[in-house]
């Protein structure tokens, strides 16, 4: 009995370490997303690519950085940088429907890089990307309100993370990028 114990609990070492060190080693373009329109993002698509993940709300005080950030996409996407917005309503200042911040995003900022649905980007219902950027990172990655940044190079790792504060474009997170690409 003893001896089936002791394999068993081999065995399951060995299957938890295996797992946890996949999951650690695991980046960016390892996950999947639903976009706002409901399809599905693989983020391998964005591989070799600069990222600015952001967590977004329509009701923030800092949503005025929607303008900030579709300049920073415009001027370059071409370049390789992807500019992801993440609609959340973690903070409690997010439209409920999908279709309302789509639309929001296009009329009031003529948005048109990548948004995702809304998701939870903090706590145990954040979405998987979320749980491996503060895995990874740490809780400089967990975002502590609306607009956080988190800068991810074309490896698929955090190089940085920014507050709402830093404006998206700042020259703190524009000479980041332009070192990234």
């Amino acid at each position: 009995m003893k001896k089936i114990l002791f394999i068993s609990f081999i065995f399951f070492m060995f299957f938890f370490n295996n797992n946890s060190r996949a999951e650690y080693e695991k980046v960016f373009f390892d996950h999947k997303i639903k976009s706002i329109s409901g399809k599905e993002i693989d983020l391998k698509d964005f591989n070799n690519k600069v990222i600015l993940l952001v967590n977004t709300a329509s009701y923030c005080g800092f949503t005025k950085q929607y303008s900030d950030l579709q300049n920073l996409w415009s001027e370059y996407k071409s370049k390789g940088l992807v500019v992801l917005g993440v609609p959340s309503n973690s903070f409690n200042q997010e439209k409920k429907d999908n279709k309302e911040v789509k639309k929001f995003c296009e009329v009031n900022f003529e948005i048109d890089f990548p948004l995702t649905t809304i998701i939870d980007v903090k706590g145990t219902n954040a979405h998987e990307i979320f749980k491996w950027a503060k895995k990874n990172h740490g809780n400089s990655a967990v975002p502590k309100w609306n607009f956080h940044k988190i800068l991810i190079g074309k490896d698929g790792k955090i190089k940085d993370t920014f507050s709402s504060f830093t404006n998206p474009y700042s020259s703190k997170i524009i000479s980041k990028i332009e070192n990234l690409l």
